[in-house]
């Protein structure tokens, strides 16, 4: 993963239950704290973390209710979340991940237990992230490709290219604004022997070492 430290947002109503998790989580990862979800949200759209660790029996907002307004914003969805709870039946874990969870850990949890899985999943985001970026610049280039492959009109005289908007262009200055290419200019034979013949006529008279 990067050199940054990841940003780990644990919710939970819980004081005590905040206190162990940071204690545990910020040997390695910067640690943030909501006591209710009205501010896990919050906090969630300000620090945009990597991972919320999410309890769900919380008062006016549980933790349900949170997931589902993360997983409803466009900014926020992808943030992976781990539930974090007293909760053990198969109907609350299921309930869960159908919310979008991408793991379900049941209290009192294993300490070691916990760095594994907070560890697994901040490696597939960052995985995700990576694919992500690559698959933009991808597009990007593609697109870029896609300008030039298509019929570009061309002076048959002075070689000027007319651009969408009508205008016509020298060729460098229209493949320079639709690609990455960088040129550096000289000159041909035989616009040497046109423009400079007797330039070109002392170039050819020099012996080849």
């Amino acid at each position: 993963m990067s050199e940054m430290r990841p940003v780990i947002l644990v919710v939970d109503d819980l004081p005590e239950n905040v206190q162990v998790l940071g204690e545990l989580l910020s040997i390695n990862y910067e640690i943030y704290f909501a006591l209710d979800g009205s501010q896990a949200l919050e906090h969630a759209g300000k620090v945009k973390p990597d991972l919320i660790l999410l309890d769900v029996m919380m008062p006016v907002m549980n933790g349900y209710e949170v997931c589902r307004s993360l997983k409803e914003s466009e900014e926020l969805r992808d943030i992976p979340v781990i539930f974090i709870t007293a909760l053990d039946q198969p109907e609350h874990e299921s309930q869960g991940l159908e919310l979008g969870a991408v793991d379900y850990i049941t209290k009192p949890f294993n300490s070691k237990l916990v760095l594994l899985r907070v560890h697994n999943h901040l490696m597939m985001k960052f995985q995700h992230d990576q694919l992500l970026a690559r698959a933009i610049e991808l597009e990007d280039a593609m697109a870029k490709i896609k300008i030039l492959s298509g019929i570009i009109p061309i002076c048959s005289s002075c070689k000027k290219i007319r651009d969408d908007a009508g205008y016509w262009q020298q060729v460098e200055e229209y493949i320079s604004k639709y690609s990455e290419a960088v040129f550096s200019h000289g000159i041909c034979n035989d616009c040497a022997k046109k423009l400079y013949p007797d330039y070109y006529d002392s170039i050819k008279r020099q012996p080849i070492e």
